[in-house]
């Protein structure tokens, strides 16, 4: 790849809870140069394994709420209680280094951020089928019944917004789901090279 670029370009990578999302996403980073994920701020308490600054920025709720209202997030939203934001100042910094930038959001802040930076690439990933998210929740075993109720009807809504996404991945095997991801970001170099 051309590591000249002035510029890096941004994925936005949106799923219902339980698709796999992270994990697609670590398996592409996992052998492409030049990419990182970008790490959100929330004000959701941690999870058993998860640390500060490597899996999100855990804040306070008014801590969040004044970076809002000063504009730091590149985008926001509330769900499930709690807040989630892209700090704007990290990703612009990283794009300039002529870094690519993977966002895993939800449909709402990636609309927030498709509005802001209409060259972003939008990148949405389906389950084989819908009954297959429930199990996929109850394996995880990180929510109770009522919560996967919740994160199921939530995702029934959020499906419908992937016609306004430009890609569409089915997470039906992971490895082919990787490289549909990693063909989509390579597309994306070559269309920025041919530009030059």
């Amino acid at each position: 790849m051309n590591n000249a670029r002035t510029q890096g370009n941004i994925f936005v990578i949106s799923a219902p809870s339980g698709c796999g999302k992270t994990t697609i996403v670590s398996g592409l980073l996992s052998g492409e140069k030049n990419i990182e994920r970008s790490i959100s701020a929330t004000t959701r308490p941690a999870r058993k394994g998860e640390k500060h600054g490597r899996d999100y920025y855990f804040v306070s709720e008014r801590s969040f709420v004044g970076k809002v209202k000063s504009g730091k997030f590149l985008e926001w939203a509330k769900n499930f209680g709690y807040y989630y934001g892209t700090p704007g100042d990290i990703v612009s910094a990283k794009l300039k280094k002529g870094i690519d930038i993977i966002l895993t959001i939800d449909v709402k802040g990636a609309a927030q951020v498709k509005k802001k930076i209409p060259g972003s690439v939008m990148v949405f990933i389906m389950p084989p089928k819908f009954e297959d998210l429930e199990i996929r929740l109850h394996k995880r075993a990180t929510d109770g019944d009522g919560e996967i109720r919740n994160r199921l009807c939530i995702a029934r809504k959020e499906m419908a917004y992937s016609k306004n996404y430009d890609y569409i991945i089915v997470n039906d095997k992971l490895d082919e789901a990787v490289k549909h991801l990693k063909a989509i970001v390579i597309a994306k170099r070559c269309e920025n090279n041919k530009r030059k």
